[in-house]
């Protein structure tokens, strides 16, 4: 019996999502970068910390609430190896590392989560989280402005893995994201909305048991097929970037080039912003239509065909000051 659903709302912190919740008796505010991508939630902690961003008065102060490496969610954590501990009432650290180089390390903690139901209940509920205490960027981007990450992954140790099994949600997310760069993240099926959606299902059968995965896909540009099939895709919102394999991505970057030809656009190789940059007559991001042409995913599957068009507006930025047009893109290290 699953009693209801909750609703965040959420704003930018350049190029983050955050989210704000209390955490702990009494409460204190943390926001969070919420993550699609990886599992465990953790909040900068006064432990002390190492390459945290925010002050000790701003960090979460643990108070005889470790977990030991016993406690079952320490398994959950490092399913499906088991826990590396000595002795079973050892502290469960963890260590995680993200995408970007950037990472977390720390201890797991359990303390109450005050959460607003949609049917208006409050419920304190004991949650299992990282006190990270030694916190790696490496860059180029700067960290985010949060005190740490809500891991919203399909993983044992996910909030959202926690909630369901307390009985108090369906094991369901979505998040909706208006022009401003703010809108709603909620927890639960009550959000969902019945119409003017296209669906497409995500893949159960997959060995990666911790992402949201989509496919098969096929790349298309301008409309047409660019011979890349039976795709695979992670969902992450905690991603600044979208990140392709070398030969998608080498693809996507020859068809816009040869595109471009006989456009009065140049590459910009003394731009270092990203790798790929183009000079032209740009004022507004508007006016990338006019050389750009939208690139789109076709998923198709036993029950129906879904498209998801990304409009050259949403896979280029630009620098007005410069005029120069960036492609947000980049490639991973997989081939």
């Amino acid at each position: 019996m699953y009693v209801s659903w909750i609703e965040f709302f959420f704003f930018p912190i350049f190029s983050y999502f955050a989210v704000n919740l209390t955490v702990g008796k009494p409460p204190k505010l943390f926001d969070f970068d919420f993550d699609t991508g990886s599992d465990l939630t953790w909040v900068q902690c006064d432990a002390p910390c190492t390459g945290c961003t925010k002050p000790p008065e701003k960090q979460y102060k643990p108070h005889k609430n470790i977990v030991p490496c016993s406690n079952p969610r320490c398994a959950a954590l490092h399913w499906p190896n088991p826990p590396r501990c000595k002795h079973p009432n050892d502290q469960c650290d963890y260590e995680i590392e993200y995408g970007d180089g950037g990472s977390s390390i720390g201890a797991l903690v359990t303390d109450l989560f005050p959460l607003r139901f949609s049917n208006g209940s409050v419920f304190n509920v004991p949650l299992t989280f990282g006190c990270g205490y030694n916190q790696h960027n490496p860059g180029p981007l700067s960290p985010p402005d949060t005190a740490g990450v809500l891991g919203l992954g399909r993983g044992r140790i996910s909030i959202v893995s926690q909630l369901r099994e307390y009985g108090l949600i369906r094991n369901v997310i979505g998040h909706c994201i208006g022009q401003n760069g703010r809108g709603v993240l909620f927890l639960g099926d009550g959000k969902v909305p019945s119409s003017g959606v296209a669906w497409t299902p995500m893949l159960q059968n997959s060995a990666d048991l911790k992402h949201y995965i989509l496919g098969p896909a096929e790349l298309l540009y301008s409309g047409k097929s660019c011979g890349l099939k039976d795709l695979t895709l992670i969902f992450d919102s905690g991603a600044s970037y979208a990140y392709f394999t070398s030969r998608v991505y080498q693809e996507i970057v020859s068809l816009i080039m040869r595109d471009l030809i006989g456009t009065p656009l140049k590459l910009a190789p003394d731009d270092k912003t990203l790798p790929i940059c183009w000079r032209g007559p740009f004022k507004a991001l508007g006016q990338v239509t006019e050389y750009f042409k939208p690139l789109a995913l076709s998923f198709t599957n036993r029950r129906n065909s879904v498209r998801l068009v990304v409009p050259p507006e949403a896979y280029l930025v630009i620098s007005v000051s410069t005029s120069i047009i960036i492609i947000a893109y980049l490639t991973g290290k997989s081939t």
